[in-house]
């Protein structure tokens, strides 16, 4: 009896391949599975999650959907696709990151039901396409401009400053960090680069107390017996090493037959330092500002030029002070005609809490300010930061595209109704793929109304029921849980390029995943034995 022929191995030892089904299904589960795990974050009356390392045992408060899913370790290659859609959501615009894991695992969802009525995967993506394609036509045709009227156009953007906060740590209070965010982006002058917004965080007090402050804010202090207050500051901004023991520094061993020698030594350091602090005063200055450290010696000889100095600004620190003074970051003083100097009109030593601060008032850069933080703790200090950064995201987006669409389920039931329309229209199996993508479009107004603690069958098909009568602004009231027929009176206002990427990104992510009908693990690395 011939022998059987052994079966040929491609892939590596401990590779595994998953093929067809099981690799739709592997994938299915794991997106889906990465939609339900930030899904009770979603909306005003969302829930936050906290995040404890391993390592370390650090713990984080957050309901960012981009912060949630970054910090945690994922094997599945499909929920890895939602993590980085999440991530160039909060690039791209800074909110909506949950919003985008959900519609795309909510698309996914309606996918793998179709797959397992034997509707091929290609035949969804089609379908997929067409309502993503009605869908984007629908929310384009509801945005509003309202950029030509300056106070109708303050008003759209202190809503949308509200219905991001509304999720966030500060919903209690986004009234007043709402107003204040819009301060902060007007100054920018419809730049998109929020360095220009600097955000300190100082424990104590509370997140009222929180308040926006023009110019700059440098977490330093002036040297000894130097001026607390500049006027007219012209100021070097410099990374170079103010010391005056190089021998020290740098470990060098040095062999003297007499102590006199070492004095020679050091008083040819301590000259050459002299030499250095005469050469930076040249350039006409009376405020030093340097990365690194600036020992006894050379703040004493400062403090005699009646030069202030301030030492070990961080790396973050220093660039930010040289963007907005407009100055050069300099390292060697021989040519003063060729550094720029940094100006503001006055630098004082400011007090917030128990810390001393350094403020520069009056910079070159106009559109520069700082917002100072308070709070009970730093996991709220730190959450407000990242919700006070979302808004700042979202509001300088929306001042470069200035468009905007009604919040409250209200763009996502427009949507979902133009695509209803078109699965009516639409022949053969593609129908039921486009049907399905109105339903995921409709499970967004469900999530919030179920977080909110609401009968969301009940609302989202009033919601439905008035949208087909004609109601195109209706959306959820989640204060008082019910369908509200003019969202708009309501505030409840997002940024149209917010809403786009959404639709945009998650349709494609779930195009993407879709498609795949096989998963190859290549195999460990195995370290090597000695």
């Amino acid at each position: 009896m011939a022998s059987q022929p052994s079966s040929t191995q491609i892939l590596g030892d401990n590779a595994t391949q998953e093929r067809a089904e099981q690799a739709r299904l592997s994938s299915f589960v794991g997106a889906i599975a990465v939609g339900d795990l930030v899904k009770s974050t979603l909306g005003p009356k969302g829930m936050d999650k906290i995040l404890q390392s391993y390592s370390t045992g650090n713990i984080m408060v957050t309901n960012d959907g981009a912060t949630i899913l970054k910090s945690i370790a994922l094997d599945n290659a499909a929920a890895k696709v939602l993590v980085n859609i999440s991530k160039v959501q909060d690039d791209e615009v800074g909110d909506g990151t949950t919003s985008v894991c959900v519609l795309a695992a909510e698309l996914l969802r309606e996918g793998e039901r179709l797959v397992n009525q034997k509707i091929h995967p290609q035949t969804i993506i089609q379908g997929y396409r067409l309502a993503s394609a009605a869908a984007y036509k629908a929310l384009e045709a509801s945005a509003k401009d309202h950029s030509s009227d300056a106070a109708r156009f303050r008003a759209d953007l202190v809503n949308i400053a509200k219905t991001t906060l509304s999720s966030k740590v500060l919903s209690g209070d986004k009234d007043y960090f709402a107003n204040l965010a819009v301060d902060a982006v007007l100054r920018l002058k419809g730049s998109t680069n929020l360095d220009n917004i600097q955000i300190i965080k100082k424990a104590g007090g509370r997140l009222l107390d929180s308040y926006l402050s023009e110019g700059f804010i440098l977490p330093k202090k002036f040297g000894v017996n130097q001026p607390k207050r500049i006027d007219n500051a012209k100021i070097m901004i410099a990374n170079t090493p103010m010391d005056t023991d190089k021998i020290k520094i740098f470990g060098a061993r040095v062999r003297v037959d007499a102590t006199g020698k070492l004095a020679e030594l050091e008083r040819a350091e301590r000259d050459k330092m002299k030499d250095k602090v005469a050469r930076i005063a040249e350039h006409g200055i009376n405020c030093f500002v340097n990365r690194q450290l600036i020992y006894n010696y050379p703040e004493s000889l400062f403090a005699d030029a009646g030069i202030a100095s301030i030492e070990h600004a961080d790396f973050d620190g220093i660039e930010r002070l040289a963007l907005v003074t407009g100055g050069d970051i300099t390292s060697t003083f021989d040519h003063p005609e060729l550094v720029r100097l940094g100006e503001c009109d006055r630098i004082e030593e400011i007090l917030i809490g128990e810390e001393k601060l350094i403020k520069f008032s009056g910079v070159k850069a106009g559109e520069a300010c700082t917002v100072v933080l308070r709070g009970a703790n730093t996991q709220i200090l730190d959450e407000a930061e990242r919700s006070l950064h979302d808004a700042l995201s979202v509001l300088s987006q929306t001042i470069a595209e200035p468009r905007t669409v009604l919040g409250g389920g209200c763009a996502e039931s427009l949507m979902a109704r133009a695509v209803d329309a078109l699965a009516a229209q639409t022949p053969g199996k593609t129908a039921i793929a486009v049907e399905s993508f109105a339903k995921a479009l409709r499970q967004l107004p469900t999530i919030l109304a179920d977080n909110a603690g609401f009968d969301s069958a009940d609302l989202v098909s009033r919601l439905k029921a008035a949208h087909y009568a004609g109601h195109s602004q209706a959306g959820l009231d989640m204060a008082q849980g019910t369908v509200a027929e003019d969202i708009e009176l309501l505030g409840i206002t997002e940024s149209f390029k917010l809403k786009r990427q959404v639709l945009l990104s998650a349709s494609e992510a779930a195009e993407l995943i879709l498609r795949v009908d096989d998963i190859i693990r290549c195999a460990p690395r195995e370290r090597e034995r000695e």
